[in-house]
């Protein structure tokens, strides 16, 4: 008798699979409302004058929103709530924080002309996802149309975690201004960016690419702000660098010869 009541306690304690499913779905939002608390802590942070935390909280959103997607396809849960969700997070982490850091540590000596920067900048972010969630269902997943807007923040973060101390020189300031209006334009440019969804080292090259993997995280954990600076400037260039490539490509393209009228005639009878 005390077997059987144990066994029905079992089953009644057996989580449903409905339970289950929830769950599952849960966990991609909670790497979004990290993304999105990092980047509020960012704001508070950077107000308060300490604004080399601040830019490293910048950091942390953008590794939980690499996060968030990953874990939703590999769980195969993405929804269409979760893509718009992580968008707001986004505009958040990416497009108020980094403008409210730029503008407390370099712009804020400029004025009016500062605080503008910082606005377009946030507009620009704001138009890029927009875009992005719009024409992502037909669009290419192996390329960006624009700089996305975690590179643009991350491109002003380590332009901050470089120096961190304020700017006060007038030169140095007009400098971020122009940094600052540039990665806005770049965001709403139709310049290609490869989002490098489509690399998969390891299907060919696993052990080459564990090593690299391993070597990148060991120079990142030895010297972290150089490395990660140089790795968005790479990335920045990297756009450009793509649209001569293939302006040169297609100008070096031989010219079709032209038929003759007999050869057309041949062909076109």
């Amino acid at each position: 008798m005390s077997e059987r009541r144990h066994y029905r306690f079992r089953r009644l304690q057996r989580p449903r699979p409905e339970s289950l499913r929830r769950g599952i779905y849960l966990i991609p939002t909670l790497f979004t409302v990290g993304n999105m608390l990092a980047g509020f802590s960012s704001i508070l942070f950077a107000l308060n004058g300490r604004i080399e935390t601040a830019a490293w909280l910048i950091l942390l959103a953008g590794v939980l929103d690499g996060l968030d997607g990953r874990v939703a396809r590999l769980a195969k849960v993405t929804s269409e709530f979760g893509k718009e969700y992580d968008s707001l997070a986004d505009v958040v982490s990416f497009g108020v924080a980094p403008a409210v850091l730029v503008y407390q540590w370099g712009l804020w000596g400029m004025g009016r002309w500062g605080w503008m920067a910082g606005f377009l900048f946030l507009v620009a972010g704001s138009v890029r996802l927009a875009r992005f969630n719009v024409k992502s269902a037909g669009e290419d997943s192996s390329r960006f149309t624009g700089l996305p807007i975690p590179g643009g923040a991350g491109a002003l973060t380590m332009m901050v975690l470089v120096a961190p101390e304020p700017v006060v020189d007038r030169p140095v300031t007009i400098a971020v201004w122009a940094f600052v209006l540039t990665i806005s334009f770049l965001m709403v440019s139709t310049i290609p960016y490869r989002s490098y969804k489509d690399l998969n080292l390891r299907r060919r090259f696993p052990a080459t690419a564990f090593f690299l993997m391993a070597a990148v995280l060991a120079v990142i954990a030895v010297w972290p702000v150089p490395t990660l600076a140089v790795l968005a400037v790479i990335y920045l260039l990297s756009g450009p660098l793509e649209i001569l490539r293939r302006r040169s490509g297609r100008s070096a393209a031989p010219p079709l010869k032209e038929a003759s009228s007999g050869e057309t005639d041949a062909q076109h009878p």
